[in-house]
């Protein structure tokens, strides 16, 4: 059985850096500044309205975790989350991990006014992940992403 936590402390940093890393580098060939990216998860463990992390736990062992951003719409007057930062250990895809946090969140949405939708996006050569949004019956019909980084 999968069960969803959310990370409310530093308890599970080092994971969450650990995921982020492996995340990057496995999906976009990205070495992350480790550095970086630990002052980046600090900040959101110390500051939810930066976002929040959902840990997935299969038994007692951390197997994944998703970030949750809000953005507000004025369209809506409540917020979209925007899904950041999947990650599953590799030898607990296909298990029902991703599935399990994702409803986590939906189940939020569908019970709070506060909350419009759920919104993702996905690199365009990750064909596994691609597959198991449209299994959960997300779609990428409405907007492409545009981006500028620096």
């Amino acid at each position: 059985m999968i069960t969803i936590k959310k990370a409310t402390d530093k308890t599970y940093q080092n994971n969450i850096i650990s995921f982020q890393m492996q995340m990057a580098l496995e999906t976009e060939g990205m070495k992350l500044d480790q550095e970086t990216l630990t002052r980046g998860v600090e900040a959101v463990l110390s500051d939810s309205n930066l976002g929040e992390y959902y840990l997935a736990f299969k038994e007692e062992q951390l197997v994944g975790m998703l970030l949750i951003i809000r953005e507000w719409s004025d369209w809506r007057a409540a917020f979209v989350l925007w899904i950041h930062s999947v990650y599953v250990i590799k030898e607990f895809r296909g298990q029902g991990v991703y599935k399990t946090l994702y409803k986590s969140i939906k189940d939020m949405v569908q019970k709070s006014d506060e909350f419009a939708g759920i919104r993702l996006y996905v690199d365009k050569t990750n064909l596994n992940a691609t597959k198991v949004y449209e299994k959960l019956e997300m779609n990428d019909e409405h907007y492409n992403l545009f981006e500028w980084l620096k």
